[in-house]
């Protein structure tokens, strides 16, 4: 049995997917009464995972309070009329730029966690049971 607090890079153990090898091990866990520390993950995959998601949650905060930032410490600037559209320019970034920062934002999570799952051979076509 290995130790749980260990963070060994051959780690192959994954959160799902497939349920082969160790990710069987999760239908004999007991999660309600297991100690699951979600800023310190025991699995490689979940470290890779956790890093691409504080990562999406940095660029969203940037793209969602970014221009309202900016507007609070520039007003001047981010109040002038954009020439093209007659929009202030806070107005312009925050009712087009953070839904479609966040739309992009999905797809990049998409093709992340698609690679992380390519990397660590899940197979979520497979008919492996309910991993």
């Amino acid at each position: 049995m290995t130790d749980t607090n260990s963070h060994d890079t051959d780690d192959a153990a994954t959160d799902g997917g497939v349920a082969t090898g160790a990710a069987q091990q999760h239908r004999q866990t007991d999660y309600l009464s297991s100690e699951v520390n979600i800023l310190s993950p025991s699995t490689a995959y979940m470290r890779k995972h956790l890093r691409v998601v504080w990562t999406g949650f940095i660029i969203w905060a940037l793209v969602v309070f970014g221009p309202v930032t900016a507007t609070y410490f520039a007003p001047g600037v981010m109040t002038q009329q954009m020439p093209v559209i007659g929009f202030p320019l806070h107005y312009f970034l925050v009712a087009i730029g953070a839904p479609g920062g966040a739309l992009i934002l999905s797809g990049w999570y998409a093709k992340r966690r698609d690679a992380l799952d390519d990397e660590f051979g899940i197979d979520h076509d497979g008919t492996g049971g309910d991993a």
